[in-house]
């Protein structure tokens, strides 16, 4: 029994250190999670009314995926996408997908990823959704081979079977954050701007079914496309930093007279000015913008909410966005996530993006008594189980608050509503 427990902290242990988890349904996880028969997992709402993504279909929605650490394939998104079309009655789908190459358009031979791209809509087309994917790992494949002899045959089979395991998977994920901290953080910052760029240039109709080009902010059809659409972004750990950091980028210099890459070319001014109209969702999974905050400087413009974001503040011409609403999902028993604290977006983040802020607290992973030893949730499935929990998809896609709040997240979730009273 000593030996079982040493084993969970010491599984505990490296679920700290290695944060995102790509594992899946594995055999803990069956033995940890497999009483389920009276659900009363924790999922408590705090902040103010949101209606979600389902009203936004009317006028076109365009959906962008970031994903965190570690290595991913194209399609990772593909059940999390199956589950919120399903829950937004979206029936009908163009065929396959099309795909993007992303390019550094100053340095059109450097390459940032890609976007994979769908496209459905309901019966009458009357409503209708572009989703992209995007896909950024490539760009610190590269840089971790560095430590590839490490989880090569050559050494690895000097470890135990499990922890040989736990190894290799924290080789894979670990050093995202370290590079993105470093060096690489200039590339994925390109590449999430880049696709921000190409949601807004072309619309499903317009796209080939694989394009290799830079996207250009002053493309036919920009500003209007831009103009007709609405924009949201699903991330999660990590990408949630660099969601924030893209959008304080694109706050900081559309603003100017640099370019948002390089500093070298005009911002596109009409842009600029649809952008202070739109209201845009973050939904972040496994929010980690706390931790991530360590060590960084906070944005230039900080503290500053009412002079940018009210209709009487000083310096309203001269936000980014009408609001952002800023959805932070996190499973207490998750080691790598956080939840926002009161201030912490006034104080680091930048105010131009006129932040509004709900904390979800939420059991992703069911807790269970372990034979006496205590109780304990599967910090694994905490961390990566939300694309397939119909609590989450049901609050991304109908919010809470409202006449259109899902069923699932009216009976099990509890809604603490915030007010200026």
């Amino acid at each position: 029994m000593a030996g079982f427990k040493k084993y969970l902290l010491l599984f505990c242990g490296i679920a700290m250190i290695t944060g995102c988890s790509s594992f899946g349904y594995g055999v803990t996880e069956a033995i940890l999670d497999s009483t389920k028969n009276n659900d009363t997992r924790l999922c408590k709402v705090t902040g103010r009314s949101f209606s979600g993504l389902q009203p936004l279909l009317k006028e076109g929605l365009k959906v962008l995926m970031v994903h965190g650490i570690g290595e991913h394939t194209p399609g990772y998104s593909a059940e999390f996408l199956d589950k919120l079309t399903h829950e937004m009655g979206l029936v009908k789908t163009s065929p396959g997908y099309k795909s993007i190459d992303l390019f550094d358009p100053i340095e059109t031979d450097k390459s940032l990823g890609s976007l994979r791209v769908h496209h459905y809509f309901n019966n009458d087309h009357s409503k209708t959704l572009v989703f992209y994917e995007l896909l950024w790992s490539s760009i610190t494949r590269e840089a971790k081979k560095v430590i590839a002899y490490d989880s090569s045959g050559e050494y690895s089979h000097r470890r135990a079977d499990i922890n040989d395991l736990l190894k290799k998977f924290s080789n894979d994920t670990m050093p995202d954050s370290f590079l993105y901290l470093g060096d690489h953080r200039q590339d994925i910052l390109s590449s999430f701007i880049q696709s921000y760029c190409w949601m807004a240039a072309k619309n499903w109709a317009d796209l080939a079914e694989h394009t290799r080009s830079p996207c250009d902010f002053h493309a036919p059809g920009f500003s209007h496309n831009m103009q007709k659409n609405h924009y949201a972004f699903v991330t999660h750990s990590l990408g949630s930093r660099i969601t924030i950091d893209g959008l304080q980028r694109m706050a900081k210099v559309l603003g100017s007279d640099s370019n948002i890459y390089r500093g070298t070319l005009k911002k596109p001014q009409t842009a600029v000015q649809i952008l202070k109209q739109k209201q845009t969702y973050i939904f972040m999974l496994a929010n980690q913008l706390p931790v991530l905050q360590l060590g960084r400087k906070k944005a230039e413009v900080t503290q500053q909410y009412a002079d940018y974001c009210l209709s009487k503040g000083i310096y309203f011409k001269d936000r980014m966005y009408q609001s952002t609403k800023l959805i932070a999902f996190n499973d207490p028993n998750d080691i790598a996530s956080y939840p926002i604290p009161y201030g912490f977006t006034q104080k680091y983040l930048d105010s131009r993006l006129c932040i509004e802020v709900a904390n979800v607290e939420i059991n992703i992973a069911s807790v269970t008594d372990l034979l006496g030893l205590g109780t304990f949730a599967n910090p694994m499935t905490a961390h990566s189980g939300y694309k397939s929990d119909d609590r989450v998809i049901a609050l991304i896609a109908n919010g809470i608050g409202s006449d259109n709040t899902a069923e699932v997240v009216n009976k099990r979730c509890e809604w603490l509503e915030e007010t200026d009273n």
